[in-house]
């Protein structure tokens, strides 16, 4: 082969393998850090606050029915809670049938429809009585005890609080592999930060702020996708911590079609990347003048590949720079670095899935494990505008398949 091929082969593998081992590094780090989280305390006799359940939904008439009886059955006084569906684009008799319940129920409609706008705009109806602000998406189903225990924890002075959103139906292969994308986000990005004494990233849903708070960073964030990334970025940038709590439990509804994944995902992508330009350089002068690790932590983060295409990439470019360097002579040091590496990537992975997931079901759900690389890919290559528009995953009716 020619020498100046050999060499642009070199430069590239070396480019490649620097910024898969990184990431690799990155969560793996933090895979293991996750073995070392402990569940806070709970104050023992705390206050009890009042709550408001801020439920947005757009066009959910399936499911929001459903979602709202469950939602008040809580053991917690009733009298401290309230309900509130923002329903944006229902149908008439979804908002007849909710109006039934001793639910709130505030209509919203836009030009141009976003969760951020449905929050901002029920928070204006709503009296300022309330301490606590609760955010559910459409499909969630709360733990019985999920209001008393978020309720405990800001005892603890945190203006954030995420809770542990697990999966309410793994009845496909990409609902599987979607249930196991989440406990691996769980463990990583939420008990290995807790447990480094860094914030606990926040997921959009099954998750609760100090209300005065939340309504007042609310007022400044105008996402039209990602409003989650948008929120944790200012709470960061400040200096607040976001806590976790793993044993309180919001089931959410998994992807279960390949169209929905790739639409999820691509919106999920958007948002990473917008956020990554617009903080990157500022949480670097953050971390250099106030040594502010958190903000920081969270635009580097913005810069990782999915963990999907992450796996995929090591394993499959590792193969492919480990026959090639076999074959034209290239050090034997980096067929060894390579090695070394995808192990540490699927060790990570490994580490970070819950043991009640190593089953024949998921094993099967492996064998779609490749079209979901593939559909991510592509998700990268149609990103152009997704965070300009409003992309609605629809949720379907299903019944929770684990006990609460």
């Amino acid at each position: 082969m020619n020498p100046s091929m050999i060499t642009f082969l070199y430069i590239l593998e070396i480019i490649l393998f620097t910024g898969l081992s990184v990431s690799t590094l990155y969560i793996f780090v933090f895979a293991v850090a996750g073995f070392f989280y402990r569940q806070p305390e709970y104050s023992r006799n705390p206050k009890i606050k009042k709550i408001a359940i801020l439920i947005p939904g757009y066009k959910e008439d399936d499911v929001i029915v459903d979602v709202a009886r469950a939602a008040l059955k809580q053991d917690y006084p009733s009298s401290l809670f309230d309900v509130v569906i923002i329903a944006d684009s229902f149908q008439p008799e979804t908002l007849t049938e909710l109006r039934t319940l001793p639910i709130k129920v505030v209509e919203v409609k836009f030009e141009k429809s976003t969760k951020s706008k449905a929050l901002n705009k029920a928070m204006e109806e709503l009296s300022n009585d309330y301490e606590i602000a609760v955010i559910l998406d459409a499909d969630n189903l709360m733990a019985l005890d999920f209001l008393s225990k978020i309720n405990a924890s800001f005892e603890y002075n945190y203006v954030a609080v995420q809770g542990h959103r697990a999966a309410k139906n793994m009845d496909t292969a990409f609902a599987i592999l979607d249930a196991v994308s989440e406990e691996i986000n769980n463990h990583i990005f939420r008990k290995g930060h807790r447990a480094l004494g860094l914030s606990s990233a926040i997921i959009g849903s099954g998750m609760a702020f100090q209300y005065q708070f939340f309504k007042d960073m609310m007022a400044t964030v105008k996402a039209v996708g990602g409003f989650d990334k948008e929120l944790e970025l200012i709470m960061l940038k400040a200096g607040f911590t976001v806590n976790y709590l793993h044993d309180a439990v919001v089931l959410d509804e998994k992807i279960q079609k390949a169209e929905a994944f790739s639409n999820q995902r691509r919106r999920w992508l958007s948002a990473q990347i917008l956020y990554f330009k617009k903080d990157m350089t500022a949480s670097i002068k953050a971390l250099i003048t106030k040594g502010n690790v958190d903000y920081f932590d969270k635009a580097f983060q913005f810069m990782q590949p999915p963990r999907i295409l992450l796996l995929g990439a090591m394993l499959l470019l590792g193969i492919v720079f480990i026959a090639l360097n076999l074959l034209i002579g290239i050090p034997g040091w980096m067929n060894i670095a390579w090695a070394i590496s995808a192990g540490l990537c699927v060790l990570a992975f490994v580490f970070s899935i819950p043991r009640s997931f190593y089953t024949t079901e998921t094993l099967r759900a492996l064998q779609s494990l490749p079209k979901g690389m593939l559909l991510m890919f592509l998700s990268l290559l149609k990103i152009k505008g997704a965070n300009k528009q409003f992309i609605h995953t629809k949720h379907g009716a299903v019944k929770p398949v684990r006990n609460i």
